[in-house]
């Protein structure tokens, strides 16, 4: 059988399908495209940089990014230091931080009018935005944390209303005057949410209140219910007297209380100022935005500032009186029971005649007197003591202290200040400091063994001792029979011992007892208080 010939397809006839083939071939030609649209785009940026370039001069560096950077450090170099106290830094931050964004916006300004002067257009960096966006975040917290800021004093908070922003008239209304009779020992029990609050002590043994009403509203109807839902309501229950005012946004209530002398005072003040006077049987007091004044109180006294700071003074008080929070200005005299001071003060402290020892205490400051027959006041840059007795313990960051007249024992830290100290007789003195010069004056009949030493300073001294070394400098010897024990240490700064007058008298006082040594203070943390804390 003979075998046939191999088929051959006709000329022109397609190859059989290969699907491996045309995969190869079907994403050749992806590739191909994907290539043809990168270059197509590379070709078209380059043609856009190069349009832009010719019309646009390089990009030029905004001055408002380093000006926030550089304001940024000082104000954390000054935080670190101890030269503002984070709480006051914050409040001031939360009050003023708009200034902010009207200083980057006056400079974008300036640039924008420079530019305009020039030939070519330039491009100006904004890469400070997000910094701006930060710090107004920042902002938005600390005015939030501190009530609102400014805007708090412009709604009034302590004596008017927001809803008198709006134009309603202020109408008034003299409500009632009420009079219960009094329990044995009586707790007098005040709450109002906005207004002011006068406690008096009378002769007789009722509580007598008198309530003067306020209200915003455009219509008698409206005031009328405003007047009904405020109203001061006086309830007895077992020994408590409650006198209650439901005051809210739209008006208040300014109450007189008159209560027998014996009953105890409570007071829980919302919205405005707290007087007290002539009570008996001590105070507890509560206010949130407002003044605190005391007069003539037997009884231990506490007064806490809860929310906002303001002013507080106390006259007269024969028990213990404790007061915190943050203050605006505090005075006190004529104090027979011991005094505590706790918090942030923002304005100044006047202290006199405490026949107790004195313990105040903030952020950045902290001291401790057995008795002050005389007086001290203590603001942003300085503390000064005057006629103290007993023991006396200063430790502060950042403050000139001056301590005179001081019969007994003295111990003074300062980081950033002057320390100048002179003793009313033979005491013990032991002072430090880190940059700033420390003055010791001691009586011409002084008796002490004195040793110091300053890193970077000098020494003088009136006094017969030996004064070694070059740029660290050591003074060392003795004064007299060497009786007390004299320690000063400068870091950055001059000793100087210097030989004062005779010690005049001070007031007749029984000695107190030597205070506890008190802890080191610690560095503050990062929250307040616009303008410095003491």
């Amino acid at each position: 059988m003979s075998s046939m010939p191999p088929y051959t397809p006709p000329s022109g006839t397609p190859p059989p399908y290969d699907p491996r083939m045309q995969w190869r071939i079907y994403r050749e030609q992806q590739k191909a495209a994907w290539r043809a649209q990168r270059d197509a785009w590379k070709a078209q940026q380059k043609a856009l940089k190069a349009g832009y370039a010719g019309a646009y001069g390089p990009r030029v560096p905004s001055v408002v990014g380093p000006i926030i950077l550089v304001a940024v450090g000082v104000v954390g170099l000054l935080l670190y230091s101890g030269r503002i106290a984070p709480s006051n830094f914050w409040a001031w931050y939360g009050h003023w931080w708009p200034l902010l964004l009207i200083g980057a916006g006056l400079a974008l300004l300036g640039e924008w009018a420079l530019d305009l002067r020039r030939a070519t257009p330039v491009r100006r960096s904004s890469g400070f935005v997000g910094i701006l966006i930060v710090l107004a975040i920042l902002g938005f917290a600390a005015s939030g944390w501190n009530h609102w800021g400014p805007m708090r004093a412009e709604w009034g908070d302590q004596n008017d209303n927001f809803f008198n922003l709006l134009g309603l008239p202020e109408r008034e209304l003299d409500q009632q005057a009420q009079s219960v009779a009094a329990p044995a020992n009586a707790l007098v029990d005040i709450q109002n949410p906005r207004g002011d609050v006068s406690v008096l002590a009378g002769d007789g043994p009722n509580v007598e209140v008198q309530a003067h009403e306020m209200a915003y509203a455009g219509s008698d109807e409206d005031a009328k219910k405003i007047f009904n839902a405020e109203a001061a309501q006086v309830t007895v229950s077992g020994n408590t007297v409650l006198v209650k005012s439901d005051s809210n946004d739209r008006g208040r209530v300014n109450l007189a209380i008159t209560i027998p002398k014996t009953a105890q005072v409570t007071v829980d003040s919302g919205h405005g100022d707290v007087t007290a006077a002539g009570l008996g049987a001590g105070a507890n007091i509560t206010s949130r935005h407002g003044d605190v004044r005391l007069s003539a109180i037997h009884g231990s006294v506490e007064a806490h500032f809860s929310s906002d700071r303001g002013d507080f003074s106390a006259h007269q008080l024969d028990g213990d009186l404790l007061a915190e929070g943050k203050f605006n200005d505090v005075t006190c005299s004529e104090i027979k029971g011991k005094v505590d001071l706790n918090g942030e003060i923002f304005g100044d402290v006047h202290l006199e005649n405490i026949s107790a020892p004195v313990h105040l205490r903030t952020s950045i400051t902290e001291v401790e007197l057995a008795a002050l027959p005389g007086d001290m006041t203590l603001n942003s840059d300085n503390l000064r003591v005057t006629q103290a007795k007993g023991q006396v313990r200063v430790m502060t960051h950042a403050k000139d202290v001056d301590l005179t007249q001081i019969a007994g024992d003295i111990y003074v830290s300062d980081n950033r200040g002057q320390i100048s100290i002179e003793p009313a007789g033979i005491f013990n003195i032991e002072a430090k400091n880190g940059k700033g010069d420390v003055e010791v004056t001691l009586p011409p009949n002084a008796s002490a063994t004195v040793d110091g030493r300053t890193h970077n300073g000098d020494i003088v001294t009136d006094f017969d001792l030996a004064v070694s070394g070059d740029e660290s400098k050591t003074v060392n010897g003795r004064i007299g029979s060497g009786q007390a024990k004299i320690s000063l240490d400068a870091d950055i700064g001059d000793l100087r011992i210097r030989k004062g007058s005779e010690i005049t008298a001070m007031p007749s006082l029984p000695v107190p007892p030597a205070l506890p040594k008190a802890p080191h203070l610690k560095a503050p943390r990062g929250a307040a208080e616009q303008p410095v804390t003491q």
